[in-house]
């Protein structure tokens, strides 16, 4: 079979993107995985597919699936790119919409500088929502490899876990982060943050994403790292997260209050494979 597609990215973090609003989507997870290798398919960070909405308030779906095959419940850089790949299509208008998640309904706002703005959901803090199977902590504490390693967990959709760091550049992003993320206390596996705070307004952050590994960019991840910070009282509502393919601009009033992030999507090339 023909798989037609269109590649785009925000800030780095990339992804095919198909269209399976007349068609329902037929990849196996070896099949999606083939896909994403990056030397013998197309690669990508996630595969997100388009789809006709089964909730009625919202305009469109969109499902969620890691390079090795996994699905997974949200994707903050990847929702940008869905809303502007339906503009672009002429399926959506400039301003506010609302497109349905593996996780639920998201709120999306079509910007007129090209950004989009993404109500991203309230942050759920409490351990068998995330989930994680320890009792409830800030910090978290376990030992892998035979250190101690604190940490904050949120959902945000899909799980996460946030380490503070001194110093980004040092943080054992693909050692710890594959520990961490595949530890059984999580037991769907997490999304792994390393965080530097640079000030109340700027955080600097790394992130190894279950199913993917370290990526340039995620969204869900900035979010989380901002609800967990902000909730120590250590930043601001209005924050600037800078990953290594850019930066997303995280707001969150606290408790109760949904996470918007802010971000550019980027259209790369069409094709077929």
């Amino acid at each position: 079979m023909n798989l037609r597609f269109t590649k785009m990215h925000g800030i780095g973090n990339d992804f095919v993107i198909v269209d399976c609003r007349t068609q329902p989507f037929a990849l196996s997870p070896a099949q999606i995985a083939r896909v994403g290798d990056r030397h013998f398919g197309v690669g990508f960070d996630q595969l997100l597919t388009i789809e006709p909405a089964l909730d009625s308030t919202c305009a469109f779906a969109y499902g969620i699936y890691n390079t090795d095959g996994s699905p997974a419940g949200q994707c903050g850089n990847g929702v940008r790119c869905v809303a502007a790949w339906l503009h672009r299509a002429g399926a959506l208008a400039a301003g506010m919409t609302r497109l349905q998640s593996p996780s639920g309904p998201v709120a999306v706002e079509l910007l007129d500088d090209g950004d989009v703005r993404v109500d991203m959901g309230v942050p759920r803090f409490v351990p068998v929502d995330v989930p994680l199977d320890l009792p409830a902590a800030d910090p978290y504490r376990l030992r892998i490899a035979d250190a101690d390693v604190e940490f904050g967990a949120v959902s945000m959709g899909n799980p996460h876990a946030v380490i503070e760091v001194a110093d980004i550049a040092s943080a054992p992003l693909d050692s710890l982060g594959m520990a961490l993320s595949t530890n059984p206390h999580f037991p769907q596996g997490c999304n792994i943050g390393f965080a530097q705070i640079a000030d109340r307004a700027h955080v600097r952050l790394r992130v190894f994403e279950r199913g993917a590994g370290a990526t340039l960019a995620c969204g869900s991840g900035a979010c989380a790292a901002v609800a967990i910070l902000c909730r120590r009282g250590k930043l601001d509502a209005d924050v600037a997260v800078e990953l290594p393919g850019g930066t997303l601009q995280i707001q969150w009033q606290g408790e109760g209050r949904p996470v918007w992030m802010r971000g550019p999507a980027a259209f790369v090339f069409e094709g077929e494979i």
